[in-house]
């Protein structure tokens, strides 16, 4: 099995010296230049980051990462694996890639009315990567769906906050793209309370996402008064195509430990005629807690 590209940098020291790092044997003190004391070192945490890394053994790589059984796919009914990694040269880098196919899929041979290419964090994964009440966590990832991408007037979402366990069904936040008529099709960002009060909080032209590459931050602080912040910026010339804030928001449920994202395609049959076989590529995960940062 070939070595996998995983990043879990929980801390590391910045430091002045001519040195490239500490090894093991070596006492930090030792390397400050006479001058230097410990209050000039700066002691800086990291996020969780996934990368593809090439073809082959992708679900090892997602569940070393993640934990536990990490993805949700319709390999069981229709047997290919629905996420694989290939070389994209838009990035110049190794990309993951969701695959659904409208005849073909479902979800996870359970439901045949919608269905699920998804990767996540849920109860095995560790600590770091499950959001507790008053918690701030970073998520950072790129995607890009194809020029000709086909939403639905029914839901296709690409990624989705959700309660890991006690009022753990409809969930939090969702990036949806959404069919409309005469060429007006919707990147929407919906919001959903513990009341199940559903609201596009922000909509925008789905037109600029297709075929271009973005870059998702979105920062949450957990809680039943939340608060929210995401920018969606194209990854070529920096345009941003999403922006939005709230200092006040709904961001917890009923009888749950814990918080958790998704991303993929997680799609309705209910309008399937508008619908295509779709891939969509992803890049450059990362999960950080508090004030840790994505490289």
């Amino acid at each position: 099995m070939k070595v996998k590209y995983l990043s879990l940098l929980l801390t590391g020291l910045i430091f002045s010296s001519c040195k490239s790092g500490l090894q093991d044997s070596e006492n930090p003190e030792s390397l400050l230049s006479p001058n230097k004391t410990n209050s000039d070192i700066s002691v800086l945490a990291v996020g969780v980051t996934l990368n593809a890394d090439g073809p082959g053994n992708t679900y090892s790589l997602l569940n070393s990462v993640l934990g536990g059984t990490a993805y949700e796919v319709p390999d069981c009914g229709h047997a290919q694996d629905h996420i694989s990694e290939v070389f994209d040269s838009g990035l110049n880098t190794n990309v993951f890639v969701f695959s659904a196919h409208v005849e073909l899929d479902d979800d996870r041979c359970e439901a045949t009315d919608r269905q699920r290419t998804e990767i996540k964090t849920y109860g095995p994964s560790s600590a770091n990567l499950k959001a507790t009440n008053g918690e701030t966590i970073t998520y950072r990832w790129k995607f890009k769906i194809d020029a000709g991408f086909q939403a639905s007037s029914s839901f296709t979402h690409l990624h989705q906050i959700k309660a890991g366990d006690g009022d753990a069904g409809s969930p939090l936040i969702t990036i949806t793209p959404r069919y409309g008529a005469n060429n007006t099709d919707k990147m929407e960002l919906i919001h959903i309370n513990s009341s199940g009060t559903t609201t596009k909080v922000k909509t925008v032209n789905l037109a600029p996402f297709k075929g271009n590459w973005v870059e998702v931050v979105e920062t949450i602080k957990f809680g039943s008064s939340g608060t929210y912040s995401i920018t969606i910026n194209k990854v070529s010339d920096g345009t941003n195509l999403m922006s939005y804030s709230n200092s006040n928001m709904d961001l917890w449920r009923t009888g749950t430990t814990f918080c958790r994202p998704k991303w993929g395609i997680y799609r309705s049959l209910n309008n399937s005629s508008q619908l295509r076989d779709e891939e969509v590529r992803f890049a450059n995960f990362c999960i950080a807690e508090g004030n840790a940062t994505c490289p």
